[in-house]
């Protein structure tokens, strides 16, 4: 970092008293050759406040819950929080299509190894116009057929949501992320080669009409609680062939993500202003692993499962997974829970 002159002109240096005598008969101190009056230290105290400022943003570490714009890849959103934040170290977890919108969690630091024990549930909004089928099963794709809708009403559509509820089998879209024989859906499709992709079973917890709105091509708003791997635009199609008149998936946005809330996040113009005048903090890397069970260690367990070691733990404990903290609170990882053994399975915070 280069260092700015001092104010008053200078570079500053310590080779002479910080005080000198007439610091006590003239109300001024000696700062390298030049001295100072009181009314300037305190702007050389804002400069030194802003030069630390600016060295937390090296050493940040923790989730940002990101509010992603339309139209915005979230390899877009990683590389926008890189270059505001000065890290190299940032992933995100859970991908969102460029037209969806909503709840991006993004890792910081040492957080990105935390990405894997994020909880998987999500929750949308999601609006489904029938009538029409495309490419990629939303309105980014091309045109597969389109047809005027008369004489479909609620009640039909209530009566087919709930085969959308639960453990399902589903096809994901043809324009997607899933890979077959190490090659992405969208690559091959894009390449105009056909490949089926596989069926997955994913888990539907609730869906609930939201608005419904009648017309030449009627749209249907929906909030749908799922699992992890569980594509809304495949509903958006599947629900459209289930009524015999297709249907494809018109605006999506995700209101829970991985921990985090829609009402918690922030867009990425408040996270410049943040980073602009230095408020912007990190939420504390366990604060969305709290669905896991904890466990305190003892000052001497703690040094030894830090190490790698097993440590003996008598209590029955709920869940394959838990938190792993200090006697001092300070968060020191994740472990397993085995036949009464904690190993660790991810050290965040060593200890020596």
């Amino acid at each position: 970092m280069e260092l700015k002159k001092a104010v008053g002109g200078g570079y500053p240096h310590f080779k002479t008293p910080l005080l000198s005598s007439s610091f006590f008969n003239r109300g001024e101190c000696q700062f390298g050759s030049i001295f100072l009056r009181f009314d300037r230290i305190a702007a050389q105290l804002q400069y030194l406040q802003d030069i630390i400022s600016q060295c937390f943003l090296f050493i940040v570490q923790g989730f940002l819950n990101l509010d992603k714009p339309f139209g915005w890849t979230s390899h877009d959103c990683v590389a926008k929080v890189r270059k505001l934040l000065r890290m190299k170290k940032v992933g995100h977890a859970g991908t969102l299509d460029p037209a969806a919108t909503g709840v991006l969690p993004i890792a910081l630091g040492k957080a990105t190894r935390l990405l894997q024990y994020l909880p998987g549930d999500k929750a949308y909004k999601a609006t489904i116009r029938f009538g029409v089928r495309t490419t990629t099963d939303d309105l980014e794709g091309e045109v597969i057929s389109s047809q005027a809708v008369t004489g479909l009403n609620l009640e039909q559509i209530e009566a087919e949501l709930g085969q959308f509820v639960g453990r399902i089998e589903q096809i994901p879209p043809s324009y997607s992320a899933i890979q077959v024989d190490g090659k992405r859906l969208y690559d091959l499709a894009r390449q105009g080669v056909a490949v089926e992709a596989p069926m997955r079973t994913v888990v539907v917890s609730q869906i609930d009409i939201l608005d419904w709105r009648e017309g030449e091509y009627p749209e249907l708003d929906l909030s749908i609680a799922c699992g992890a791997g569980t594509y809304i635009r495949a509903i958006a199609r599947d629900l459209g062939e289930a009524l015999n008149i297709g249907g494809t998936l018109a605006g999506l946005q995700r209101t829970v993500s991985s921990g985090f809330s829609l009402d918690d996040s922030i867009t990425i113009t408040t996270l410049e202003a943040q980073v602009t005048d230095g408020s912007f903090v990190a939420t504390l890397s366990d604060a969305p692993l709290e669905y896991l069970p904890s466990r305190t260690l003892a000052a001497n367990d703690a040094k030894c499962w830090c190490q790698g070691q097993k440590i003996i733990c008598e209590e029955q404990l709920l869940g394959e997974n838990l938190r792993i903290y200090n006697e001092n609170g300070i968060f020191l990882g994740v472990s397993k829970y085995l036949d009464g053994l904690l190993t660790p399975a991810m050290v965040f915070e060593p200890i020596s």
